[in-house]
């Protein structure tokens, strides 16, 4: 049970989970940075500024942000395009302010509208994704570009597969093999009283001495420097302060920076609201996050962020989900997470340059499959086609495409569904077999929109000669003036060529059911036999 106020034991677990996230988020900033044609170390201030500014004005307890894979392409060619990177610092500042006024025009409810199917589908295929882009790192193949989390000019899935599998480096192999075997372990009852540290960072410390003592006693099984992290060492404290960078605010001048910063505004929202709804999800205690005050943190950190020379920033997926399975208990892990990148980046470089990418692809291999497990599956098996094939083609989009597109297809499923299942209620039509005495009725639903059209029109059609109908509108709040208008017509004209007598019941005078010859409106005598017949 969540307690009152904030107790020691959420510090603890915060604290292991902020140090997780952090060594996760180190590559990840740096790679992104490298795939974007930016300085390395934006990666990094977009981190700081992710886990400081944004973890400390999220609503979301859980969500850590910064800088995201699913912006490389954009900023990619933004740079190429603006030739110098202190004026694309001045689009990242436009789309924060963008992103500052969505939130304070409420436009962050949109995530609302998105179904659970589609939510789920997005986890699974973000698991997917995990699992085959950290497959490089976990088995050392040198060329992987970890920080694509969602690229599409990474080659087919089953390529990227085929070329890690044919260049396996041995001593990769086994740190990840380690790596997995302790995190499975980790969950193991006999290892309970262990579990108090997370098996994560035992991960790390393992995987690290691992390669030390490859390095003195296996030189053939030791690790390379193109496969542990790289963070960029500074000479100074001068330096080191000097990597920050500063805008040229001569770029607001550029329609290229407006349109830009617009665009990244769009895109990093949208992916905000994504991540907030699906981290949401994960939470053990189910605790909900204001999409709007969102909107507004990350707004206020894309700001800072352009400010000092960081690279656009997003809630992030794949930090989440590592922050949630590590056991963070509020968004005290994503501050901490945030201020470890500061320090640890200013102090303890040559240190942290000595962990292996292959023990942190084994933390996310891990955590890819908690996001995509066979039990997920079968549960959106069990609900039905309307929610297994939403989800089986978000996965499969998010994983082939990219996050956006994997669930733009997933809502466009979603919809069709909606849609063929609206056109199906949208009357209810009563007849009495074998006696062509009593009327037919045809309640129509609450709503009536244009898109039962068809079904309405279709079933006016195949009334029988010399038959009586009642088109009962009571229970109707909304009718279509498209269905209004078939059924003025109808009544009007087909019917007398099929001898049909028609009687239009509870229609709402603005609707004017009576302007058409032959159309005839039930009187209030007729309305209580026609009621007293549908009790009975």
């Amino acid at each position: 049970m969540k307690p009152k106020v904030y107790s020691a034991d959420y510090f603890r677990k915060d604290f292991l989970a902020g140090l997780i996230v952090f060594l996760i988020a180190l590559p990840l900033c740096l790679g992104i940075a490298q795939a974007s044609h930016a300085p390395l170390f934006s990666g990094i201030v977009a981190g700081i500024v992710g886990g400081i500014v944004i973890g400390s004005l999220s609503g979301s307890q859980l969500s850590v942000s910064g800088p995201a894979a699913g912006l490389t392409a954009i900023v990619f060619v933004a740079i190429d395009k603006m030739q110098h990177f202190d004026i694309f610092l001045c689009s990242v500042i436009i789309a924060g302010a963008v992103q500052m006024v969505l939130g304070f025009i409420k436009a962050g409810g949109i995530a609302n509208y998105i179904p659970s199917s589609v939510i789920e589908g997005m986890l699974a295929g973000i698991g997917l994704t995990i699992i085959i882009k950290q497959l490089p790192d976990a088995v050392g193949y040198a060329k992987n570009q970890s920080a694509f989390m969602f690229d599409a000019d990474d080659g087919f899935v089953m390529n990227r597969i085929n070329l890690a599998m044919h260049h396996i480096q041995e001593g990769a192999l086994i740190i990840s093999v380690i790596g997995l075997a302790i995190l499975i372990l980790w969950t193991s009852k006999p290892l309970r009283r262990l579990q108090m540290l997370p098996g994560a960072l035992v991960v790390v410390v393992v995987g690290t001495l691992v390669n030390i003592i490859f390095n003195e006693h296996a030189p053939i099984l030791a690790l390379e420097s193109t496969h542990l992290v790289k963070l960029p060492v500074a000479a100074s404290t001068l330096e080191f302060f000097k990597q920050f960078a500063v805008p040229n605010f001569q770029g607001f001048a550029d329609p290229k920076v407006w349109e830009t910063g617009l665009v990244i505004a769009i895109v990093a929202s949208i992916e905000t609201l994504l991540c907030i709804e699906a981290t949401d999800k994960m939470d053990p205690m189910k605790r909900y996050t204001s999409t709007n005050r969102e909107l507004k943190a990350q707004g206020v950190g894309n700001i800072v962020s352009g400010l000092i020379g960081g690279l656009p920033i997003t809630s992030v997926i794949v930090r989440s989900s590592a922050n949630v399975n590590s056991g963070a208990k509020s968004k005290m892990s994503a501050v901490i997470h945030g201020i470890l990148l500061l320090a640890c980046a200013a102090t303890i470089p040559v240190i942290l340059n000595m962990i292996p990418k292959a023990s942190l692809a084994a933390i996310l291999l891990f955590t890819g499959y908690k996001l995509c497990k066979p039990s997920s599956i079968v549960h959106m098996w069990k609900g039905g086609v309307t929610q297994f094939l939403p989800f089986v083609i978000t996965a499969v989009g998010v994983v082939s495409l990219d996050l956006l597109k994997g669930v733009g297809l997933g809502l466009v499923i979603s919809v069709l569904f909606i849609l063929r299942q609206n056109a199906k209620i949208s009357y209810f039509m009563q007849r009495t077999p074998g006696d062509a005495t009593k009327p037919i009725r045809i309640t129509l639903a609450q709503e009536v929109s244009f898109l039962n059209k068809a079904a309405i029109k279709e079933t006016l059609h195949q009334l029988p000669e010399d038959s009586e109908v009642i088109i009962d509108a009571n229970k109707s709040q909304y009718i279509d003036f498209d269905v209004l208008d078939m059924i003025k017509d109808f009544a009007g004209t087909r019917a007398p060529e099929k001898n049909i007598r028609v009687i239009l019941d509870g229609f709402k005078d603005q609707y004017k059911a009576n302007d058409n010859n032959g159309t005839e409106v039930a009187t209030k005598q007729q309305k209580e036999v026609l009621h007293t017949d549908e009790e009975k």
